[in-house]
């Protein structure tokens, strides 16, 4: 399940939750510009500053990456995120190569106050791996993986994209859960929680974080595991971007067979009660080996549907018995479920250009989908010729469950769904009135919710920003005073810092 759209051109593509590789790379071979003057630019609070052009300079000069200021070759694109709607201008920018780059910029922009947003993908659904006027820390080139099979263990740099982890890790016959799009940033995922298709059989990606290595708001490297900065290691498996800036994880692998059964079927509209419905009973009770998302999707460019998804990484021998009865679950229209090589599938809803739509998005996690929610969501949804929509229920539950509350930051355990409203538009059209409806739209749905993904942050107001951390949140808060409390690192789900 892609977490922008889920399905696109073929029911079972979706928008990709980065920019394509062969595009992002461009950067890496460019020079840093020379700096010909000072530069105006805002600290966190908003205040303009003026960077001088001599100190500026020294910044680049500093770094084995590359700086990039507005009108160098490489900086229109590198400011880009996966939202078209999202059109902002960093003063500069700080393409990195390794900590040292990371500490250097994160020194400057500290020193400056600037206010700094980090770049990984760039599928920030609300912008904040961008800036106006500041600082973007930009990790496309911090890109590496390392698996140990021996130890089953996999070094993966903080820019790395989890088709990365994938694609090295499968080679050994060994996985770990990373999401569902392969353009996916590993950092941007993995610190708010890291939901994927293996999370229900191996846990979120921050189960599997053995630890990390990060430069924090004053620019020191530490490294957080169950031996060293326990208390910022349990932090940062949940809490986000809020400390600093990793660059470079360590994740537990597994051993998986590269072949699963995967793909989707898609019913008529007009049946989405009753596939819904199946959905909700056969879900609450499937084996953690199957991975099954559902929902409906209106898009002008091809047949409104109702829709399942699945992956299946158990035993062969019982694949037709589990998965026959998904099949069935309505008149189908288009069935691609087949035995299918797990990084292949993982790539199955990337596509090559993420920047010919606007999105927006709301979401909540369930713990049941109930009659009455169906209803709010079928009763409700409207189609339009100028938008496309998509109600989807991520799969969760399995061994995000058996994790305690408070044995890492996320808190969520008891989630069964995450439930996506996803709206995009093709780039041009004004969304104002769109979104008024999602918004609308949402406020029938969202009372069968409970909390919600850090990752899926909007404009929801601080005060839910923090509520939302639930019992973990008065411990979050003391980190966030110890290694953050001059907020440097805002551009998230932020804890706002009190010392």
């Amino acid at each position: 399940m892609n977490r922008r759209r889920f399905v696109q051109a073929s029911l079972a593509a979706a928008i990709a939750a980065s920019l394509p590789i062969s595009r992002s790379n461009a950067a890496i071979f460019s020079a840093s510009m020379t700096v010909d003057a000072d530069i105006n630019a805002f600290t966190g609070d908003g205040a303009e500053v003026t960077l001088k052009r001599a100190a500026v300079q020294e910044l680049g000069d500093s770094l084995r990456g590359n700086l990039l200021l507005p009108g160098h070759e490489t900086y229109e694109e590198a400011r880009r995120v996966l939202n078209a709607s999202i059109n902002k201008h960093p003063a500069l920018i700080v393409q990195v190569k390794g900590s040292a780059d990371v500490k250097n910029a994160v020194d400057f922009a500290r020193e400056s106050n600037l206010l700094v947003a980090v770049k990984c993908g760039g599928h920030s659904p609300s912008g904040k791996s961008t800036c106006d006027g500041g600082m973007m820390i930009d990790l496309s080139m911090l890109r590496s993986v390392r698996v140990d099979p021996k130890a089953r263990i996999a070094q993966v740099s903080g820019g790395s994209y989890l088709g990365d982890m994938d694609h090295d890790s499968m080679a050994f016959g060994l996985v770990t859960t990373a999401g569902t799009v392969s353009h996916t940033g590993v950092g941007g995922l993995t610190l708010g929680g890291g939901f994927g298709r293996l999370a229900r059989r191996f846990g979120l990606a921050v189960d599997n974080v053995r630890g990390v290595d990060i430069i924090t708001a004053d620019g020191q490297f530490r490294r957080a595991n169950a031996e060293e900065n326990q208390n910022l290691y349990w932090g940062v498996r949940g809490g986000g971007g809020n400390f600093g800036v990793v660059t470079s994880f360590e994740f537990q692998l597994h051993p998986m067979e590269r072949e699963v059964i995967g793909g989707t079927v898609a019913f008529p509209l007009s049946e989405a009660k009753s596939v819904l419905s199946f959905f909700a009973d056969y879900a609450a009770s499937a084996p953690d080996e199957l991975y099954l998302d559902g929902g409906i999707s209106s898009d002008p460019q091809q047949r409104s549907s109702a829709w399942l998804h699945i992956c299946y990484s158990g035993p062969k021998n019982q694949a037709d018995k589990i998965i026959n009865p998904i099949r069935n679950a309505g008149t189908p229209l288009f069935d691609d479920i087949k035995a299918i090589d797990y990084v292949a599938l993982q790539k199955s809803g990337d596509i090559s250009d993420p920047r010919a739509k606007g999105t927006y998005m709301k979401s909540g996690f369930a713990t049941e989908i109930t009659p009455a929610m169906i209803d709010a969501i079928v009763d409700g949804l409207e189609e339009h010729p100028e938008r496309s929509m998509n109600v989807v229920f991520q799969h969760a539950g399995g061994s995000i469950g058996r994790v305690a509350t408070d044995a890492t930051a996320f808190a969520h355990r008891y989630v069964k769904h995450d439930t996506l409203l996803l709206m995009d538009w093709p780039v041009g059209i004004d969304p104002t009135d769109h979104i008024r409806w999602l918004k609308q739209y949402w406020t029938t749905i969202e009372p069968y919710t409970h909390g919600f993904y850090t990752n899926d942050v909007v404009d929801e107001s601080q005060q839910r920003v923090h509520r939302n951390y639930q019992g973990n949140y008065d411990r979050l808060l003391g980190l966030k005073n110890k290694y953050d409390p001059g907020n440097l690192f805002r551009l998230n789900a932020n804890i706002r810092p009190t010392a």
